[in-house]
């Protein structure tokens, strides 16, 4: 019977599509002296990058179509399932770029429980495999298409900023992908979950929008076909100029993306992690680390979203950029000084506090002053207000176990106000 009904599916496939034929003129020619999307990386200077072609059909299956982003580590592409006649995009990868651990996860993430809430909103591999080149070979991601970012978002609104009901409903989702990262697959994302895109960086904002207006990935393809992508050739290496997706007639789900830095929950461990301006202070002090810097990571998103600028900053006043003391200095005045037996766990607390729990940086790096929660959206007054202050209090808390959980907080009287 098992056999009888392979037969029959088989014999109902559709055959194949039929590649398309992309022009190989009319475009425009990037000059020389422009630098191009990936070619300012050290890693194309070193021959790293797959010389990919609009056209090419990699695997006997993917064709591809058009160039969505660039990344230091990969392109993304968007191309055409030729067997099961859909759109997919295509992440390749460097040919330096070791990512069987980023595999591992994605193939643990298809482990977890289809009817988790959460299932939905984490963006799952639809295909891995191996592109064999001389020289080394290039590992390729194949997941469904996603329009924009929440940053992407953000940045399309007048404002810059979230409306309450809009922050609410992606929160939701969030939680609900976070939830189930976090119990059925064992996983903590630790990666920035929202970043402001300082260059086109297919990796800098991880929360996409769902495609539920299919019509735009034809139209993206049919531009493609009547007006070439401008691109240029470097030592014969092409480098073609991204092209961004329409905005859609309406959005589907959030998504949460990009498990290159994912790892075990349940093992714990103390190595640095999460960008820079995210960084949770278990992270900063070195203490163990789990589940709930995921937690403190959304908790400082929100005010990207929100207010349009960083909760947190760490611009030390030696003028160099980013500093631990420069953070945490900012956590103590928005938050108070932290819990003694939390520095007692810390193996880099002693760098930043006296043993009775005392800042030793006060002369270089003094707490601000006048350091709030405070929003300035005027939809926030009143009990409105309190409810939201402290929904951020149950994800901004110095020790781990203090904060919410992702039950917790799909729960809160604010979020489901």
């Amino acid at each position: 019977m098992a056999a009888l009904i392979k037969w029959v599916k088989g014999a109902l496939r559709r055959p194949p599509s039929a590649p398309l034929i992309f022009p190989i003129r009319g475009f425009e020619t990037i000059r020389a002296s422009q630098v191009l999307d990936e070619e300012r990386f050290e890693q194309f200077k070193q021959g790293h990058y797959y010389p990919a072609n609009i056209g090419d059909v990699l695997r006997s299956r993917y064709q591809i179509v058009g160039k969505l982003g660039f990344g230091v580590t990969s392109t993304v592409w968007l191309a055409r399932d030729l067997e099961d006649h859909r759109y997919v995009t295509l992440k390749i990868y460097t040919r330096d770029e070791d990512n069987r651990e980023e595999f591992r996860v994605y193939e643990q993430l298809n482990k977890g429980s289809s009817w988790h809430p959460g299932y939905a909103h984490v963006r799952e591999a639809l295909d891995l495999f191996t592109i064999s080149r001389a020289g080394g070979d290039h590992p390729c991601l194949v997941q469904k298409p996603m329009w924009e970012s929440f940053m992407d978002l953000l940045y399309r609104n007048p404002s810059h900023r979230f409306t309450e009901g809009l922050l609410k409903a992606g929160l939701k989702q969030v939680f609900l992908a976070l939830d189930y990262l976090h119990t059925e697959c064992k996983l903590v994302h630790t990666g920035t979950v929202l970043a402001p895109p300082i260059y086109r960086d297919i990796k800098g904002d991880n929360i996409l929008q769902e495609i539920e207006d299919t019509s735009i990935l034809e139209r993206f393809t049919q531009a493609e076909l009547a007006s070439p992508s401008p691109r240029k050739f470097v030592d014969g290496m092409p480098v073609y100029a991204s092209r961004r997706f329409e905005l859609p007639r309406s959005f589907g789900r959030a998504v949460l993306s990009d498990f290159g830095s994912a790892v075990r929950g349940d093992e714990k461990r103390n190595h640095d992690a999460q960008p820079n301006v995210y960084r949770s202070p278990e992270v900063m002090l070195k203490t163990e680390w789990s589940y709930p810097v995921d937690i403190w990571n959304v908790g400082a998103m929100i005010w990207d979203l929100f207010e349009c600028k960083h909760l947190f900053y760490g611009n030390d006043p030696d003028g160099k950029g980013y500093s631990t003391r420069a953070h945490l200095a900012e956590v103590i005045a928005l938050l108070g000084p932290p819990p003694l037996d939390m520095l007692q766990r810390g193996k880099r607390s002693r760098e930043f506090f006296t043993e009775d729990g005392t800042w030793k940086q006060d002369a270089e790096v003094p707490i601000p002053k006048g350091v709030s929660l405070d929003t300035s959206e005027e939809y926030l007054e009143g009990e409105n207000k309190e409810l939201f202050l402290q929904f951020m209090r149950g994800m901004l808390q110095w020790r781990p176990e203090d904060r919410k959980t992702t039950k917790d907080l799909l729960s809160d009287p604010w979020l489901n106000s």
